[in-house]
């Protein structure tokens, strides 16, 4: 006689064999563990879309203020003030209105000729060539330099900020290793002197703005930012709009390739540029888990989750939920649907528009060369990292 025994799913977000393709095991928990525990980190995780949507607008129960990253909450790492990924309201509000005021639609027009014309200029020496790299050779420097733009960093010292967001984030093996000391700092370090300078010789750009701002108090009262609130908010949109975005476009790449049919109708009418990207970003989220810290006893699912534990919010399963999307896993440019891959509620992405605004004109440049295009899987590499998963490399026969 044969015995079969049940095993239940298993999802482990430092395993880069499971982060390489989560989908299987994120369906697996959805269908059969709705409310997920992990007994060997002892984290929790909610993986449909009904569940996901609700407790990431649940700023009460679920709070920011001690990461929103796994490996920060489990290693205790001290969040410094500032950091508005890492707030929870009444000061996330205030400090997100602040940023709104200088993510202004003026300025994200502004800057689009910039990431143009960037993006030609990276694109024209492969004019003539037969492989391209859609992250070595744009993806990975196109928000960069965007990001430069808005806020007034020199190209040259870039390539230095780029590589320093890489090293800080990249995971080094299967497990939440200690979080470096200077994770939460050392990009707005490096920024110290474009800062000091911008305090004597203000200039039309992002980071002159967050020097002149001032923020209100809790008791109504206004002061201008300190230096070192300057340091954080600059750092924050580096790190955070860098890995994101170049992940966006790596994906775009990689769909496009695998789905020519659709490529050629997006080469044919670029109109339909934007509504591919939204399907692109459902379909694989660059940022797929959210972490958060629970205040207070919950239930989900008929179980009890204890205040103090970590809750994962698998918004990248959300996006994949048949019970919000039909043929969820197909992949559809005309779908239309919305998706959770910026977030939801009061932590959605301050910077959506300038990465959708960067995604469209890297397709619409290298669709302009080049309306056909082939992955070379066996040559791309995957990154693993600790807040986003995409690709490190992806080489493409043109």
């Amino acid at each position: 006689m044969t015995y079969r025994v049940k095993v239940g799913p298993y999802y482990d977000p430092f395993d880069f064999d499971i982060d390489d393709d989560p989908y299987p095991v994120w369906k697996q928990l959805r269908d059969d563990a709705p409310l997920y525990h992990n007994d060997k980190y002892g984290f929790y995780a909610l993986s449909r879309y009904s569940d996901v949507a609700r407790e990431l607008v649940n700023w009460k129960d679920y709070r920011s203020g001690k990461g929103t990253t796994i490996e920060i909450i489990l290693n205790g790492v001290d969040v410094p003030p500032g950091i508005i990924l890492f707030e929870d309201p009444p000061i996330h509000d205030l400090h997100r209105r602040l940023l709104s005021g200088v993510f202004t639609p003026r300025r994200m027009a502004a800057i689009e000729p910039l990431a143009r014309e960037f993006c030609q200029r990276a694109l024209e020496p492969f004019a003539d060539a037969h492989t391209f790299d859609f992250i070595a050779d744009l993806g990975a420097w196109m928000p960069m330099r965007t990001i430069g733009y808005l806020l007034g960093i020199p190209e040259d010292r870039q390539v230095a900020i780029r590589q320093n967001t890489d090293r800080i984030l990249e995971l080094k093996d299967g497990g939440p290793v200690e979080v470096a000391d200077d994770m939460l700092t050392s990009t707005g370090s490096m920024l110290e002197e474009f800062i000091d300078w911008r305090y004597d010789h203000p200039s039309d750009d992002l980071m002159t703005d967050l020097v002149k701002a001032e923020v209100e108090e809790p008791d109504g009262t206004r002061r201008r930012l300190t230096r070192g609130e300057v340091l954080t908010y600059t750092g924050t949109v580096v790190g955070a709009g860098n890995e994101t975005t170049t992940r966006l476009i790596g994906f775009a790449g990689q769909l496009l390739s695998d789905h020519p049919e659709q490529r050629r109708q997006l080469a044919a009418d670029f109109s339909l540029i934007p509504g591919a990207i939204e399907e692109v970003l459902r379909y694989e989220a660059p940022s797929p888990v959210q972490a958060r810290y629970v205040a207070r006893d919950v239930e989900h699912h008929g179980q009890r989750v204890a205040e103090g534990s970590v809750m994962l919010l698998l918004n990248g399963s959300a996006n994949r939920d048949e019970r919000r999307y039909p043929e969820a896993d197909r992949f559809d440019i005309h779908r239309q649907a919305t998706h959770l891959s910026f977030g939801h509620g009061i932590h959605f992405c301050l910077g959506a528009a300038l990465a959708r605004m960067q995604a469209r004109v890297a397709l619409e440049e290298v669709l302009t060369r080049w309306p056909d295009w082939e992955v070379d899987y066996q040559a791309a590499k995957r990154a693993h990292t600790t807040s986003v998963r995409g690709w490190a490399t992806l080489p493409a026969s043109v």
